[in-house]
Formats: C-alpha cells, sequence, structure tokens
C-alpha cells in the first residue's frame, strides 16, 4: 500500500515537473519570436514582411492594451493589464501544479497555456511597458486585431479550459473539489476541536462537584454526631 502510495506521488510529481518545464519553454518561446520580430521587422519598410499578399503578415506593433488590442487606448490600461497579468499568472501556475499533482492533465495543460500567455506579456510589460504583437490577418478592408505567440497560448488555454467544463463536468468537478479539499479539512478540523476543549473543561467541573459534594457528606456526618 505504502509502495503504491509512493509511486502515485512520484508520478504526480513528474507531471508538475512536465509542465513547470512546458511552462517556462513557452514563454521562452514567447520571448524569442518577440526578439526576433524586433530585430528582423523593425527594419523593413512599413516594419511589415507580407508573408501572403493581402492576407497574412508579419507587423510589428508596440500595444499598449491587452489581447488583441483591447485597452491600448487608454494610458492607465498597462498598469491595470499588468497587475491583472501578474495575479493571474501566478493564481493559474499554482492551479496547474495542483491539477499535476492528481495527474489531472488536461487541466493542467490548460493552466500551463494560460498561465505562460500570462506571464509572457506580463515580461513585456514590466520590461517594455507594452506588449510587442506580430501576427496580422487582414479579411478584405477588416484587420483583425495584431496578436503574438503569447496571446494564442491563451485563448487556446481558455477554450481548452471551456471544453473540459462542458464536456467533462465531472472531471472538472472532482478538480473543484480537490481545490477546496483543504478548506473543508480545515473546518471540519475547527469543529472537531470545540468539542475537545469542552471534553477537557469537563474533568475540572467534575473535581468541583465532588469537592461539594464531600462538604456535604462532612456537614451531615457532624450533624449526626
Amino acid at each position: 500500500m505504502s509502495d503504491r502510495s509512493n509511486k502515485s506521488r512520484s508520478t504526480g510529481l513528474d507531471i508538475s515537473v512536465f509542465f513547470s518545464f512546458l511552462f517556462v519553454l513557452f514563454v521562452i518561446a514567447d520571448q524569442f519570436i518577440k526578439q526576433v520580430v524586433v530585430n528582423k521587422i523593425t527594419v523593413l519598410p512599413g516594419k511589415t514582411k507580407v508573408i501572403i499578399e493581402g492576407f497574412f503578415s508579419i507587423f510589428y506593433c508596440e500595444n499598449t492594451g491587452s489581447a488583441f488590442s483591447l485597452f491600448a487606448d487608454r494610458s492607465w490600461g498597462i498598469y491595470f493589464l499588468s497587475g491583472v497579468s501578474l495575479v493571474l499568472g501566478v493564481v493559474i501556475f499554482v492551479l496547474m501544479i495542483i491539477a499535476s499533482k492528481h495527474k489531472m492533465k488536461l487541466i493542467a495543460f490548460a493552466m500551463c497555456l494560460l498561465s505562460a500567455g500570462a506571464i509572457g506579456n506580463l515580461i513585456d510589460r514590466f520590461r517594455l511597458k507594452y506588449v510587442i504583437d506580430y501576427l496580422r490577418f487582414d479579411f478584405g478592408q477588416y484587420t483583425f486585431p495584431v496578436f503574438n505567440f503569447a496571446d494564442i497560448c491563451a485563448v487556446c488555454g481558455t477554450i481548452l479550459f471551456i471544453c473540459i467544463i462542458l464536456f467533462g463536468s465531472k472531471y472538472f468537478e472532482k478538480f473543484w473539489n480537490i481545490i477546496f479539499a483543504k478548506k473543508k479539512k480545515a473546518e471540519k478540523e475547527t469543529e472537531a476541536d470545540g468539542p475537545e476543549e469542552l471534553e477537557e473543561t469537563d474533568p475540572g467541573d467534575g473535581q468541583n462537584v465532588e469537592l461539594l459534594e464531600d462538604g456535604a457528606e462532612d456537614a451531615e456526618d457532624t450533624n449526626a454526631g
């Protein structure tokens, strides 16, 4: 039984290490691609390299907003989004570790993609005060908001997580119960401590009662004498 438990823990640890490595790999890939764009694309006319005429191009863009240039026109956007990215990145990474330890690989992968996307763009915001975007798609006169590899990670992670919730409700419910298991356990321990404290005070009360009874018996004996 002990060997099986140790093997299960070891497997969970291996999965955690794997997804942590994958997270780092995604973040490095995001930063590497952005650096290549800065070095190769910014020197081109219009800071653009056309890949498919009229449809797809690599276009250097400094985005002070979030994914797909949201909040880019707000002066406070970069600070607000930096705080949000930091909190989300850390929380989602912790959820990834929890899912990994319990061998819930799909959820761990979704969290890995989400946290990598958040941290990848967060590095840009802290380092440059803007995010480097470069993937541009044109549909006739309409241009889709320019995005990057970190945005792709975040969107894919979100889609995967939504699919898990919609089509794997029991799987997600298990993960949800795991997250709040410690909280429920702590509440039960608190409730269990209450009766113990009462029990600890009971012996003292009992002794007091015995002393009173002994005193009453002595008084009766004295009166009888």
